[in-house]
């Protein structure tokens, strides 16, 4: 049976810049392709291109006969006034074929009934004709999504397009996504950033890229096999590039001993050895990357408690968002905060900041703290130029106390000279939250408040943000659909479960069991009541069930109940010790000099060794 869908040669540019090249692409029953690659390679030009809607430069797009194809959008906007249902209504009244020809009027009732029902906008029991009447646009970004979902299956596609869906999705979302697209029966292509999602659903990963000499690598199997194929192909193409390499070094010598082109053989070597050095720099060209120098600026601050939020509720549009939370922020500590949309976490960050008032409890902030808040709403002026979106006052910056001109600055985050003159309304998503990652680098912080920092994030510079925020020393709030990066990233999670209560977890994985465990058990909100209160902000941080406690030994407890004193020690001793590297009469006396460095390192030492204790026995506990 020929391809649902295929594209032969397919080109597409934008002014002078190549998107891709001669892109051959097919797709097959049953597939389940994931479609990855760096931010501006061209995915969502050739998902446009493969749906339908955008003409390619070269090539052909072939559509087999009778087949239908469903696409949503990386946005989701629906018209004022029209209504869950009939959005689908509409689409399956638009819908083209014979098969849709003789569906009656039972059978579209059925349809739109199952499919809203597989979307999670129909309940059992009241209020279901409530939730399929509400307006589309007043939805959530979540919620929207999933009807822009909804809307191109109740089509019956034969092959459904996905645009990163999962950029507004929650994880819950993410997994009934998972779900839907393993059980499907059309073929499906998804561009998405999301690693978990890749490995859970796709069946093969196709990557566009201009290091690969045909611009797609395409290996079957899930994200990790991709990832191995992935390897071996740059393994064999560096060995060839590097005989390349050697060749077109022995011909050169050969250049310049000067032969003689009279002869046949000599002027067929002289032509070939110019033909090597031409493909030897293609070569280097298509193969030579650059990835994002991503760093967070931290203070010099000593003190470990930052944060402490007691018994916190805060009330918005006359609901109760969040209620009597509590919870602490340390130094070091990386906190995931995870949950539903609309459970509270974007709010929390915000009553962290200030933001937002709160109607009951406190929000302590230790002396001068510096937060640094990356918004999920991502307010930049987009009428103002790269160059003044990151110096908006001259043509440097300051980083890291270092004076940096812009254009070197930039360069960091893979833009180009040509770019600083560019308006940012010009950049794409995922190039705007670079910019607004270097805008942040800019600030040193104590507490770093990320809200959502991947959406439109690539693969490559997500590896790179996640190794910045592992070696960021301050304290991270972290909220992010993203599993792999809060897995990867995190040491604490603060779970919500959307009715404005909070409980402390090591890991997601652990909050995922939880909640599989208290689903539907009236008895869970009594344990989520019981945990949320902690004697104080450490206790917050690494508080546990009982049953978990018993991981520790009798002596390892002992050593656990004691180890918040050891560490105001190790703190004050360190703190001592800078002191007198900063006291004059110290730095300019040699023997007092050398013994406050011994001093300071023997301080700094045990520190990290009492903090590091405290890391594993808080893991060991649970």
């Amino acid at each position: 049976m020929p391809p649902i869908l295929s594209a032969q040669g397919v080109s597409k540019r934008f002014g002078a810049t190549p998107l891709f090249e001669d892109i051959c692409f097919a797709v097959n029953e049953g597939d389940r392709i994931g479609l990855i690659g760096p931010n501006g390679a061209g995915k969502s030009t050739l998902l446009a291109v493969l749906a339908g809607e955008v003409e390619p430069d070269r090539g052909e797009i072939s559509v087999r006969r009778r087949a239908r194809v469903g696409y949503v959008r990386q946005i989701s906007e629906y018209a004022a006034g029209r209504t869950v249902r009939g959005v689908l209504e509409a689409a399956l009244q638009g819908a083209t074929g014979a098969a849709h020809a003789n569906v009656g009027e039972e059978e579209k009732e059925r349809r739109l009934r199952e499919t809203l029902g597989r979307a999670g906008f129909a309940d059992q029991g009241a209020g279901t004709a409530n939730r399929m009447d509400s307006e589309a646009a007043s939805l959530s970004g979540g919620w929207r999504k999933r009807l822009a979902i909804a809307e191109a299956m109740v089509t019956d596609p034969d092959v459904l397009l996905l645009d990163e869906p999962t950029n507004h999705l929650d994880m819950e979302g993410i997994e009934w996504l998972e779900g839907v697209l393993r059980t499907a029966r059309f073929a499906c292509v998804v561009v998405s950033h999301d690693r978990y999602f890749l490995e859970n659903v796709a069946s093969e990963v196709v990557e566009l890229n201009r290091i690969y000499a045909e611009g797609v690598l395409r290996v079957r199997g899930s994200y990790s096999k991709f990832l191995e194929g992935r390897e071996q192909y740059l393994e064999t193409q560096s060995r060839m590039q590097e005989s390349l390499r050697n060749r077109v070094k022995t011909e050169i010598e050969w250049l310049r001993r000067g032969p003689k082109a009279r002869a046949t053989k000599a002027k067929a070597r002289i032509d070939n050895a110019h033909e090597l050095i031409g493909k030897l720099a293609e070569v280097d060209a298509r193969t030579r990357t650059a990835s994002a120098g991503i760093e967070f600026a931290t203070t010099d601050r000593q003190s470990r408690r930052l944060i402490s939020m007691e018994e916190v509720s805060i009330v918005l549009g006359g609901r109760e968002i969040v209620g009597s939370v509590s919870f602490g922020v340390t130094n070091g500590m990386k906190l995931g905060l995870v949950g539903p949309n609309g459970s509270g976490k974007t709010t929390i960050l915000r009553a962290i900041s200030g933001e937002v008032p709160i109607a009951s409890g406190e929000v302590k902030r230790a002396p001068n703290l510096r937060i640094v808040y990356f918004s999920q709403m991502r307010e930049i002026d987009t009428s103002l130029t790269l160059r003044r979106a990151l110096a908006p006052d001259s043509d440097a910056v300051v980083y890291q106390d270092r004076v940096v001109h812009v254009a070197s600055y930039a360069a960091r985050f893979l833009f180009t000279g040509d770019q600083l003159n560019q308006p940012v309304e010009r950049l794409s998503g995922g190039e705007r939250g670079r910019v607004l990652i270097a805008r942040l680098m800019l600030q040193p912080a104590d507490v770093l408040m990320l809200d959502e920092p991947t959406n439109d994030l690539d693969i490559p510079t997500l590896e790179i943000l996640e190794e910045a925020l592992l070696e960021f020393k301050g304290a991270l709030v972290l909220v992010t659909h993203d599993r792999y990066l809060l897995d990867r990233v995190s040491n604490l999670v603060l779970g919500l479960d959307g009715r404005g209560q909070a409980r402390i977890f090591a890991d997601y994985m652990q909050w995922e069991q939880w909640k599989e465990s208290e689903s539907g058990d009236a008895a869970g909100e009594t344990a989520v009541q019981g945990a949320r209160k902690p004697s104080s902000v450490e206790a917050a941080a690494v508080s546990a069930p009982a049953a978990a406690r018993k991981k520790l030994s009798y002596l390892e407890q002992r050593e656990f109940d004691g180890i918040e004193e050891r560490i105001d020690k190790a703190d004050e001793r360190l703190a001592t010790a800078r002191g007198r590297l900063e006291d004059p009469a110290v730095v300019t006396d040699p023997s007092r000099l050398t013994e406050a460095l011994t001093e300071m390192e023997s301080a700094q030492a045990e520190h990290d060794a009492i903090y590091q204790r405290w890391a594993e026995l808080s893991e060991k506990a649970g």
